[in-house]
């Protein structure tokens, strides 16, 4: 069964927040987690409403919300103004082109690595960061 074990984290963070579990709640985390990279709450529910024509805007936005709060979903806030989800599962960073709007995730130890160096030599802790770069993708450059 597909992303079970999201569906019991989110039973179990309704469960200790005396929320409902509705179906509703259940389509909405089913699409986030089938929708490919960073979606927008407008773009899910374009998708949701296709089969499920009954959900409303204001319930996808609300739930997104709600996938945040249980750590099963992170806002990011790219420099557009656009409110993007994705899962929550490991850090990385983004590549955003300001053309097209194509985001981008990439990993780097050695950026990671200078971080750490950088935090240590101020004395400074680090709890968590976010490293975006804009530019231009490969379609979008001119050369």
């Amino acid at each position: 069964m597909a992303h079970e074990v999201e569906k019991m984290a989110l039973a179990r963070y309704l469960q200790q927040h005396k929320l409902k579990r509705t179906r509703q709640r259940d389509v909405i985390l089913e699409a986030f987690l089938d929708a490919p990279g960073h979606i927008t709450s407008e773009q899910l529910h374009r998708d949701i409403r296709e089969n499920h024509p009954s959900i409303g805007y204001t319930t996808v936005y609300r739930t997104m919300k709600l996938l945040c709060d249980a750590g099963l979903a992170q806002a990011r806030h790219f420099d557009d103004g656009v409110t993007r989800y994705e899962i929550s599962y490991q850090h990385h960073d983004h590549l955003v082109c300001i053309k097209c709007g194509k985001i981008a995730e990439f990993e780097s130890r050695t950026i990671e690595a200078s971080q750490d160096e950088i935090a240590a030599r101020y004395g400074f802790r680090v709890l968590h960061h976010r490293h975006e770069l804009y530019g231009h993708c490969a379609d979008c450059r001119d050369d």
